[in-house]
This record gives structure tokens, C-alpha cells and sequence, in this order.
């Protein structure tokens, strides 16, 4: 008997249509220390852990973030997020892809480089509690994306081989994770990256949105 496809997904950007409202977060907050940065480059970095995002960009432009400076950054980014947070919505298709999977009783487990306190507005968008489910956060690990912990805590969290897990996810920095920790990546455009990007990542299938990945779950999943 094959065996049983586990799943571990992304939140922003692959369950729910918010990253960018997590762009406009960041602007906000860098705008308010004076930071000027053009939001296609704050676009890029979605996915990452913020601390991680901050030290990028602090690397990339040359400007310098202290470490006080990112704490309060990240402090700004999350009462700006919560204040967008009546624009944020579930994409097509993923209620029901969720509901799918646990109909099958496919194990499914969610991994966020967010903290609780923003995956909780995601979550609301999908009508899901935390009580209720696997959930994974960037709380509970050392390092966040593009570094594996958030899917092998997950894998963990599940009771299930790493090798054995799809992870799916909107950005390049899922796909690079999936692959230091030798699970499968599938791509979802629902997140801004294109199918070239995700693929030179690592994607081995890419889809348009969770619904394009419910209309073609067999392609990718084993049944128990």
C-alpha cells in the first residue's frame, strides 16, 4: 500500500488573499521611521520571517535597522495588519480544499512565519479556530522561512515523515525551505510570484490558486 500524502500549507498568500495587505503593513510602519522603500521590494520579501525580512532589506538598500528599530517595526506591522484585517478573505477554494482533505482524513497542518497574533486574523478569514487545529507559527521555532523549521515542526506536530509531506505555498522562500527539508513543494500564483520563480525553487507543480489545487488534488496527493 503507498503511502499517505500529509500537507502542510503556507497561510498568506496560499489560504488566504492577504499578502498584499502585509505589504501595506510593512510600508506603513517603515514609512513611519522614515524608511523609505518602494513596496515592490517590501513584495519580494513576503514570506520570510519579519526579523529576517528587515535584515535582508536592511542588507540589500544599505539602510540601517538597530535591533530596537526592528522590534518596533514588527510592533507596527502587526497594528497596521489588524487594521486591515475587514479587507482580508478567504482565497477561492480554500474552505473547501480544507474541508476536503479533512473529509479524506488527509492529515493537514498550517505553517505561518507569522506570529499567533496575525494568524489569527487569517484564521478568522478561513472560519477556523486554533483550538481546532494543527497550527504551526513563527513562535514556535528558532528560524523562519526560507530555514525548514516551520515545516519540520509541522511535519512533527502531525506525527508524520517530512519526506512523506507536500508543502504548499505562494512564495519562493516556501519552495527553498521545502527543499532543505526534503519535502515535495507545490506553487501557488495566488501570492504574486510567477511559475518560473516558483519553479526554479523547487515547485514540482504549480497551480493558479487552492481551488485549481482542489480541482487537481489527484495529481499530487495519495489517499490513506
Amino acid at each position: 500500500m503507498r503511502p499517505q500524502t500529509s500537507i502542510i500549507f503556507d497561510l498568506d498568500g496560499t489560504l488566504t488573499d492577504s499578502v498584499y495587505q502585509n505589504v501595506a503593513a510593512w510600508k506603513e510602519a517603515l514609512d513611519s521611521e522614515n524608511i523609505p522603500l518602494a513596496m515592490w521590494r517590501i513584495h519580494r520579501k513576503i514570506g520570510m520571517s519579519g526579523g529576517l525580512m528587515l535584515k535582508t532589506l536592511s542588507r540589500e538598500t544599505g539602510l540601517e535597522i538597530s535591533a530596537e528599530q526592528a522590534k518596533r517595526l514588527s510592533a507596527k506591522h502587526a497594528s497596521a495588519y489588524q487594521a486591515l484585517q475587514g479587507q482580508i478573505i478567504a482565497l477561492p477554494g480554500a474552505v473547501e480544499l480544507l474541508s476536503t482533505l479533512t473529509r479524506e482524513h488527509i492529515k493537514w497542518c498550517i505553517a505561518t512565519s507569522g506570529a499567533m497574533e496575525t494568524a489569527k486574523i487569517n484564521l478568522k478569514a478561513l472560519d477556523l479556530d486554533v483550538k481546532d487545529i494543527n497550527l504551526i507559527t513563527r513562535d514556535d521555532v528558532k528560524y523562519g522561512k526560507p530555514d525548514p523549521d516551520l515545516f519540520l515542526a509541522a511535519a512533527h506536530k502531525m506525527d508524520v515523515a517530512i519526506e512523506g509531506c507536500l508543502v504548499i505555498g505562494d512564495a519562493v522562500w516556501d519552495m527553498l525551505a521545502a527543499r532543505r527539508c526534503k519535502a515535495t513543494g507545490i506553487g501557488l500564483l495566488s501570492g504574486g510570484y510567477d511559475t518560473g520563480e516558483l519553479e526554479r525553487a523547487g515547485a514540482l507543480r504549480v497551480y493558479e490558486d487552492p481551488l485549481d489545487l482542489l480541482h487537481h488534488l489527484d495529481e499530487v496527493a495519495s489517499r490513506p
